[in-house]
């Protein structure tokens, strides 16, 4: 970064093998340099120490370059700050006869840099999307004229790309910010990305696929149900005779899942992807029509091996019955007579909406890990985590930069209003009977209003402890004692939708990933303050509590917020029943859609347990026979219930 940014230009010439004589131009330039000079502060001949050729004119020597150089130089670099007016000079000089020969000149000479440094691990994901700013606002303004020419000529007036990726989020799941992500670094790679958006249907995809003639598909998911959809729409290309290669991609998958439930569906390829880095080679692969024959072969025996292991392994484990499962609990359940175990009562039964709450409340409680996983910044021992990840020698300086840019957006958020914060909490008296929570509609308790069900721990164990179930903190009904049910929603995403298409329309695609990445730190610190107040007030089961945020993010604090959907309850349709008790959607304007994802994506449920008792756990997989007794339980048919907790049978349906 110190380094002066004309020399940088050469040296990367040199290295990178830009250019057929890099090294004869370095020679050239180095011999105009005082040679006493030094890389960070060159001077030419004959130019006084701190005369203009210094550090701070060189900034802008690169501004003195043919302007093809200087778009190059822009789209490596991430300056958009003149890329407008430079492409524009490159349209009108006489250099460049069509709008086409500017993309398929000095722009896609820049993004081919972009993209072997980004591979060769050089560059970082937050720079590769300020180059792709660039490329997009350049290509934006000649996309006018390259249309005005296609139309005079009858011809197509497309550059040519290193193929078409058709990208989606499935049906029923509303995050992508993950897909945007890999849209952005193919499309730095010279791929012509058509991204469909969220909550696509098979059907959509598949009309998508063909309308566009995509050489290769990928699907984004968040949320477990999404894993069901992506099996449908394996079988859908298959039932089209496909043989486009599908990629696979998103936090609920995993390659096990691919080779499991998605590889047997599909005979075009399918292949799971960690993260936006690994898209690219694995695209180039793809379309290398020399390569892409023995590459799908290989992940087709490491896939059935995968699969081997896994059927293997279901053998192997051995589960209790969820009758023997219960009598664990049973045997070590706690006394909520006991005054340790004893409830406490909160300080009202019902609803509190909390409507736009000031984004400076919850500054102080965002962890900032995540926010850099997102941008794939990830420092090394001793370095890891925030902020000791500014220290780390390879990605402490971008990542200080990211985070300095990222409190300039969250300060322009607050000043203008641009996103809003709306919560609500709610407790109610309840009970456990077996393994559901009964919601009662007061004090009386002799009115049942709702049920929350959940699933209890059935895989064997090598300690002695009992397989849980979240019912055994809750206070059983045959006790006599009365114990309460919590639950929250928070969001930070009203107003996000906007301030994105503000940003699209821009062809910012830096500042819209930005503001993702943030709205969803926002959401999560929200909860954290939200949960620290029913501790300490609303509920007050810890009123003298004293944590740091530190402690907080360490969850060193009692009580638990378990969301449907995650380890500790698998089942997301039990978010149904939350919304439907507490009126979500009209209280404070968040829905969940067909697939139970929450709109908007920036948010954040759970049911509240006060208890000491009560702990974060991981149900695992369960046998048929909870999985029966569950549908009864709810009252839903068996294959539904199946379906819905597909991801953690211990069995194939």
């Amino acid at each position: 970064e110190k380094i002066d940014k004309e020399l940088l230009e050469y040296v990367e010439d040199v290295l990178l093998n830009r250019c057929t004589n890099a090294t004869e131009r370095m020679l050239e330039f180095a011999a105009t340099l005082d040679p006493k000079s030094k890389p960070t502060a060159l001077r030419k001949k004959g130019a006084a120490p701190g005369a203009a050729g210094g550090a701070k004119a060189d900034a802008k020597a690169w501004r003195n370059q043919s302007v093809g150089k200087r778009l190059e130089h822009a789209l490596v670099k991430g300056i958009d700050e003149f890329c407008i007016a430079d492409t524009e000079e490159c349209r009108t000089n006489g250099d460049y006869p069509t709008p086409l020969q500017i993309i398929e000149g000095p722009l896609m000479d820049g993004m081919n840099v972009v993209g072997d440094l980004f591979g060769a691990g050089k560059m970082f994901l937050p720079q590769v999307i300020k180059s792709a700013r660039v490329m997009k606002k350049s290509v934006g303004h000649l996309i006018p004229f390259m249309e005005e020419e296609r139309l005079a000529n009858g011809g197509t007036g497309e550059a040519a790309n290193a193929g078409v990726f058709l990208i989606a989020t499935v049906k029923g799941d509303v995050h992508d910010i993950g897909k945007n992500i890999v849209a952005v670094v193919l499309g730095c790679n010279n791929f012509k990305v058509i991204d469909i958006g969220v909550m696509c249907p098979k059907d959509t995809i598949i009309t998508a696929i063909k309308e566009n003639n995509a050489d290769i598909v990928g699907l984004s998911g968040l949320i477990t149900p999404s894993l069901d959809e992506m099996v449908d729409m394996a079988k859908a290309m298959e039932e089209e005779g496909m043989k486009i290669p599908l990629l696979i991609g998103g936090a609920t998958t995993s390659k096990m899942h691919t080779a499991v439930k998605l590889a047997p569906n599909y005979s075009g390829g399918v292949i799971h992807v960690l993260d936006a880095s690994r898209a690219v080679p694995v695209a180039q692969t793809l379309m290398d029509m020399n390569k892409r024959g023995e590459y799908l072969e290989d992940i087709a025996e490491t896939y059935a091996e995968m699969r081997e292991e896994f059927y293997a392994g279901l053998e192997d484990r051995k589960y209790l019955t969820i009758a023997q499962a219960r009598d664990t609990a049973l045997a070590a359940a706690v006394d909520f007579t006991s005054p340790e175990h004893a409830p406490v009562t909160p300080k009202f039964c019902g609803v509190k909406a909390l409507v736009d709450v000031p984004i400076a409340d919850v500054i102080d409680y965002i962890d900032w890990n995540p926010f850099f996983q997102v941008w794939q910044l990830r420092g090394r021992y001793p370095n890891r985590g925030f902020p000791k990840i500014f220290n780390d020698e390879t990605v402490g300086a971008e990542a200080k930069k990211l985070y300095e840019e990222a409190q300039a957006m969250l300060k322009m958020i607050m000043e203008k209003k641009r996103l809003k914060l709306n919560g609500i909490i709610g407790f109610y008296p309840a009970n456990s009977v077996g393994d559901d929570i009964e919601v009662y509609a007061d004090e009386a308790r002799g009115t049942k209003t709702h049920t929350f069900h959940t699933l209890r721990q059935q895989a064997e164990k090598d300690v002695e402890e009992p397989y849980m179930a979240l019912s055994d903190f809750i206070a059983p009904k045959a006790s006599g004692v009365k114990d309460y049910l919590g639950m929250f929603v928070a969001t930070a995403g009203i107003g996000l939708d906007e301030l994105t298409a503000e940003y699209k329309a821009a062809n910012d695609d830096y500042s819209y990933i930005m503001a993702e990445a943030l709205a969803d730190r926002l959401a999560e610190a929200f909860a954290e303050l939200m949960h620290e107040q029913v501790r300490k007030d609303h509920w007050g089961y810890a009123k003298d509590e004293k944590f740091n945020c530190d402690d907080l993010l360490k969850v060193k604090y009692q009580g638990i917020r378990p969301a449907p959907g995650y380890p500790s309850q698998p089942d997301h349709t039990e978010k149904g029943t939350m919304w439907d008790l507490m009126n979500v959607e009209k209280e404070i304007g968040v829905e969940l859609t067909e697939s139970f994802a929450m709109l908007p994506s920036a948010s954040v449920s759970g049911l509240y347990f006060a208890g000491k008792s009560s702990q974060y756990f991981n149900v695992g997989k369960v046998t048929v026979d909870q999985v029966k007794e569950y549908a009864d339980r709810k009252g839903q048919d068996f294959k539904t219930a199946e379906k819905w907790l597909s991801p953690i049978l211990s069995y194939e349906p």
